[in-house]
């Protein structure tokens, strides 16, 4: 089978058992195995599935770039990258969409949550944008897809299971907050502004750390490094 096929093949398993399982399957299978044992399963496959998609990539072919990457997409991914490591780091607190929570009625929409009430997701999202921007090859762009899909859509089935499970709260959530980034804002039903130190200094060390990793890991400088070293 051709490297790029095998390649999309495992990423639309990847993908595919994700929302398989988080959506048809997440009830019937908690009431046969519990919660314990559905996440058990769940974070197996999701390893085994995200593992074969990372062992086939490098077999897939090396394409060529679909366009040329200069200093101007560069700068723009690297920016992309600080906006989208500090919604990430964000995210992780008080976050209403986060397993087991139980604050959607009183959440703030504030700091990461005022752009959006999926910060986590969407900050997934950009990576895989950054990454198709400046590595337009077709194994990349398979992935990157994958991604994407993963982050958007799930986002958007997220908001019709946690409306199922909290009407009033989530309801009440998304009256203040938008799935996508600044309709809140634009719509003056949210504030820009906010950011604690979490999203603003932990986004900047994570971003400075991630994007360093790409010298020992890929073998290329990414985000400011590639202008430093």
């Amino acid at each position: 089978m051709d490297g790029s096929i095998l390649l999309l093949a495992s990423a639309a398993a990847f993908v595919g058992s994700h929302f398989i399982l988080s959506h048809p399957l997440r009830r019937p299978l908690v009431a046969a195995m519990g919660e314990k044992g559905f996440l058990a399963l769940y974070s197996v496959v999701a390893f085994a599935t995200l593992g074969g998609m990372a062992s086939v990539y490098p077999k897939a072919p090396e394409t060529a770039p679909l366009w040329n990457v200069g200093d101007g997409l560069w700068a723009l991914a690297t920016v992309l990258m600080l906006a989208a490591s500090v919604m990430l780091l964000g995210s992780l607190i008080r976050n209403p969409a986060m397993p087991g929570a139980s604050n959607a009625a009183s959440a703030e929409a504030r700091g990461v949550f005022g752009i959006t009430r999926h910060p986590m997701m969407w900050a997934f999202a950009i990576w895989g944008i950054v990454h198709i921007l400046v590595y337009p090859v077709t194994k990349n762009i398979i992935v990157a897809v994958a991604i994407i899909v993963l982050s958007l859509v799930g986002a958007a089935l997220q908001d019709r299971k946690k409306a199922g499970l909290d009407p009033q709260g989530w309801t009440a959530w998304e009256g203040r907050t938008s799935y996508w980034p600044f309709a809140a804002i634009a719509q003056g039903r949210a504030r820009f502004g906010g950011f604690g130190a979490h999203a603003l200094g932990g986004g900047l060390v994570f971003w400075l750390l991630a994007t360093w990793a790409h010298i020992p890991m890929a073998g290329w400088a990414a985000g400011i490094w590639r202008w430093l070293v």
